[in-house]
């Protein structure tokens, strides 16, 4: 067995920080939504919880939110943002509406073809596409840090269907079960190129808003996280 192939490395998947979006609009993969001072607040916490980490390798998708979070981790390890499309918000009919059945595009029924397979799903890009293109991001982000760690900036739903790909998982499910709140991460440990174990922790937790953490109950009249 060479080296190359006992080597341990880490790839944490991190979700962005919250996103400054008073309309609530689903904004997908649009242009122009930027980090709230609250997610600014979440990305520098998470760059202290990795400071004293092996980071060797930063990558985030392409759209600002993203870029925006990954900033404070390459700058404290003296390192440059990389991006990899392959990390992109997943693609959804929904973009640039509200999303809701009084106060939003569940409205229309012309929108209601959209809702007809879940397993799929028929709403947006399908989740075995997901899949693929975030296992090669990992696979890339792995490699650019053989034997150490790397961190890759990306959004809640290509985070937890990679996830649960990988745990062997069913792919469609319950969008308020993910566990993926703003700024967690998903550490993938990979001995060589096979993924061994998978890790999740909240290092920016008590700065989450209680609507917003995994699990948690939709509130009336509190912000929504759209497009994560």
């Amino acid at each position: 067995m060479t080296q190359s192939e006992n080597d341990i490395t880490v790839v944490h998947v991190m979700r962005h920080g919250e996103v400054h979006n008073p309309e609530g609009v689903l904004y997908g993969r649009l242009p122009g939504y930027h980090l709230s001072d609250l997610g600014r607040q979440m990305a520098d916490r998470v760059a202290d919880h990795l400071a004293d980490r092996d980071v060797t390798h930063v990558v985030a998708s392409p759209l600002e939110r993203a870029q925006e979070t990954a900033a404070p981790i390459a700058k404290t390890h003296g390192l440059d943002v990389a991006s990899d499309e392959r990390l992109i918000e997943a693609a959804n009919v929904f973009q640039g509406k509200t999303f809701g059945v009084g106060d939003g595009a569940l409205r229309k029924p012309g929108n209601w073809r959209h809702l007809t397979n879940p397993f799929r799903p028929s709403w947006g890009e399908p989740y075995v596409d997901q899949v693929v293109r975030m296992m090669a991001a990992l696979g890339r982000a792995r490699d650019a840090a053989r034997g150490h760690e790397a961190v890759c900036v990306s959004h809640q739903l290509p985070i937890w269907i990679v996830r649960s790909f990988v745990e062997r998982r069913r792919l469609w499910h319950d969008p308020r079960r993910r566990q993926c709140t703003l700024a967690s991460l998903t550490s993938f440990t990979f001995r060589g190129d096979r993924i061994v174990s998978v890790g999740y922790s909240e290092p920016a937790r008590d700065l989450v808003p209680p609507h917003l953490r995994a699990g948690a109950k939709p509130v009336k009249g509190a912000a929504k996280g759209y497009g994560a």
